[in-house]
């Protein structure tokens, strides 16, 4: 198969979860968690932007800026099960799609403590969205299970992509952009 009608199979996968909407779509529990970061653009597209932008990295930072997300995440998830509210929750989570996508265009590699720092910020914004929508009856626990291993799986897809397809570059930092301007639209909104 062609890199071409890959990329389209995988856009056309993606276009359902569009249409779905926040949280869980009427599951409870694991596939509830598994599905909340599918069915949000603004989760997906940061969660695929970190693994993208780790395979761009060297040395410690490939796993470090996905384990560090993920770790976060969860630290976020509990906080948003015990209610937490961060200020500007949305407008954070839609910087993170512009600055991740920025990082992936830009194939930008700052100090790892940086780029440590930076992921950390976004996955915490990310993990109190999830924790904050625990859809009722739902153990928090298989709900976070659930939104730890898609992140896992969208880090993993991001990152094989630059790593197992080097001549995707330039339609990977094109995503990046493209990922990028939607961080800004969704800021705008």
């Amino acid at each position: 198969m062609s890199l071409k009608k890959l990329l389209g199979a995988v856009a056309l996968l993606l276009v359902p979860a569009l249409a779905f909407a926040h949280p869980g779509h009427g599951d409870n529990g694991l596939m509830a968690g598994i599905s909340h970061p599918l069915s949000g653009l603004d989760h997906l597209l940061a969660m695929v932007a970190v693994g993208l932008w780790a395979a761009q990295q060297q040395g410690p930072a490939r796993w470090a800026l996905p384990c560090t997300f993920v770790g976060t995440l969860l630290i976020g998830g509990v906080l948003g099960f015990e209610g937490l509210e961060l200020p500007a929750l949305e407008s954070g989570i839609a910087a993170s799609v512009l600055a991740l996508g920025l990082a992936v265009a830009l194939v930008f590699r700052p100090p790892l403590a940086v780029a440590i720092g930076a992921t950390a910020l976004f996955a915490l914004f990310h993990g109190v969205a999830h924790g904050l929508e625990l859809p009722d009856m739902s153990s928090p626990w298989t709900y976070a299970a659930g939104f730890v291993a898609a992140t896992a799986v969208l880090h993993a897809a991001g990152y094989a992509v630059v790593r197992w397809l080097p001549a995707a570059a330039p339609l990977v930092r094109i995503a990046g952009a493209a990922s990028a301007a939607t961080g800004a639209w969704l800021l705008a909104g």
